[in-house]
């Protein structure tokens, strides 16, 4: 693995085919200059999200493998889950680690993109860093009609991909591959199974509701449970930590009368993300990162 390392967290349009799941991860598992860390698919959802760590070209092979695979095997015209998707491929972004600015990554992400659309003959957006334009900056707005209301949304001038044809993929959809800072994805589960109550919840939570500034949320019923869920993507955590997103749900759930009963984290997250919670409900006075073991055994 070469000194450049990046992040990437595909999100694809499945999680119930566990066959058409592992034949998406497994360019992940044998690509040089790629380490698989994490992959998790959830049913309700209906999502798989795969977090890798490699080198540019390392990354851009095996993201490119397991869109093939993704595109050929995923018909979103059969979708249905409760997670915001346009794609089978839904969102590619990439996240500087070492030895690589923002820039290379807008870069990778930009091939990437380019490549995705002439190989798949599919519509991509550009997003976050990587934006061409303030308005395509947030995938919310990107995303906003899914993969239902994009035939017509595609045609309007100003939602003309970045590369690609300026029609719906007729299985596959439109994608996003974009450069980022590192985003959490938590979630908080209620004990109801009242959608409308974490519809509301989520509203208050997030920034365009005029919630925590750099909080996404949506309500999803998580119906084999039986209760729903306040699912985040907290986009910089060193601003808006998750114990203040999680603080807030509980405020606003006692306005109904309802109870947290767990959360949960979808992937990996940095470190110190669950450091400034343990600091906080704890009430540590003048913490050190030196002050915990594993830190120092790999400073030496």
């Amino acid at each position: 693995m070469s000194n450049k390392l990046l992040e990437c967290v595909p999100n694809f349009s499945e999680g119930r085919n566990k066959e058409v799941i592992e034949r998406i991860v497994d360019p992940f598992r044998k690509t040089e200059g790629v380490k698989l860390l994490d992959y998790s698919a959830d049913k309700d959802h209906n999502r798989l999200v795969v977090t890798v760590i490699g080198d540019p070209e390392g990354l851009k092979k095996s993201v490119l493998e397991a869109m093939a695979v993704a595109v050929k095997e995923i018909d979103m015209n059969n979708h249905k889950g409760e997670h915001p998707r346009m794609g089978a491929v839904d969102v590619v972004p990439f996240i500087p680690v070492r030895n690589v600015t923002m820039e290379e990554a807008v870069e990778l992400a930009k091939e990437v993109a380019r490549q995705a659309a002439e190989k798949f003959n599919l519509p991509v957006y550009l997003y976050e860093d990587a934006a061409t334009s303030p308005d395509r900056q947030n995938l919310a707005s990107i995303r906003k009609g899914q993969f239902e209301g994009f035939k017509e949304k595609i045609k309007k001038p100003e939602w003309k991909p970045d590369f690609g044809p300026a029609e719906v993929h007729p299985t596959a959809g439109v994608t996003a591959v974009g450069a980022r800072m590192p985003l959490v994805a938590f979630n908080v589960n209620l004990g109801t199974d009242n959608i409308e109550i974490a519809d509301a919840i989520a509203r208050k939570v997030r920034y365009i509701g005029g919630g925590l500034r750099y909080c996404k949320a949506i309500g999803v019923d998580l119906k084999e449970r039986g209760i729903v869920q306040i699912s985040m993507n907290m986009t910089n955590y060193t601003k808006t930590s998750l114990y203040q997103a999680y603080e807030l749900i509980k405020v606003e759930a006692r306005r109904y009368g309802v109870n947290v009963v767990g959360s949960e984290l979808i992937g990996i997250l940095p470190a110190q993300a669950l450091i400034d919670v343990a600091v906080y409900y704890l009430g540590v006075e003048n913490f050190s990162e030196e002050q915990i073991l594993e830190n120092r055994l790999l400073w030496g």
